[in-house]
């Protein structure tokens, strides 16, 4: 299995599913910084540019929450064996997928990457993502898990992001949502999580935000 990655929050998504399988892969890195998830070569695999994409056995898969869905099929593993359980697996993917990963996405581009500060855009994402927060931690309080009892990928989904949450929330980080920290915590300290962390440690990334990588991740704001 080909794994194309970089160290950002929906990659780790799938990142903390292929340490947890132990399923092997070849790592390689698509440094964003630098446009490569522009180059041909890669928008043959993911026409839309983005990591992470995967090629198993053949078989292409783009989309973080695509390939959670693939990988844990095919393993037949962190997806729960009865239907309730299993609907609100995916209930929780979903709302991950469509609600706090992309608002996450919008709110740290308006607080820190924007050329200039939009004060509506700032409060409008933030709030979102803060009550995308609410929602599952009030899910949380009466849950172990997203889906109920048992780990599954709606977690690893939700702790792609929610383990940047201080990059948007600040210097109290999930503090004023104690189930989403709860299970944040636990996840940051199975030993597939520690692995899935130090992915970046193999890897010679650009690391500098300058205007080359503005370019890169904001190619529509050449227009401007």
């Amino acid at each position: 299995m080909k794994f194309y990655f970089h160290p950002s929050p929906n990659p780790m998504k799938t990142a903390l599913l292929l340490e947890e399988l132990g399923a092997p892969y070849e790592l390689i890195a698509v440094d964003t910084f630098k446009g490569e998830q522009h180059q041909s070569a890669f928008r043959a695999i993911n026409p839309n540019a983005k990591v992470p994409a995967i090629v198993d056995e053949g078989v292409t898969v783009f989309d973080s929450h695509a390939i959670l869905l693939h990988l844990a099929d095919k393993h037949r593993r962190f997806v729960p064996q009865s239907a309730a359980e299993r609907g609100a697996m995916l209930s929780w993917l979903m709302l991950v997928g469509t609600g706090l990963s992309p608002f996450s996405g919008q709110a740290v581009h308006f607080l820190h990457h924007a050329p200039e500060a939009i004060a509506y855009a700032r409060n409008r994402y933030l709030k979102e993502v803060e009550r995308h927060y609410r929602v599952i931690d009030e899910r949380l309080a009466v849950s172990t898990y997203l889906a109920g009892n048992t780990y599954t990928i709606a977690d690893m989904a939700l702790w792609g992001w929610a383990n940047f949450a201080g990059y948007i929330l600040g210097d109290k980080g999930l503090s004023d949502y104690p189930h989403v920290k709860r299970l944040v915590d636990e996840i940051s300290a199975r030993p597939a999580a520690i692995r899935a962390q130090a992915l970046k440690d193999k890897l010679t990334l650009k690391a500098d935000f300058d205007e080359e990588t503005r370019r890169a991740l904001f190619p529509q704001n050449a227009s401007l």
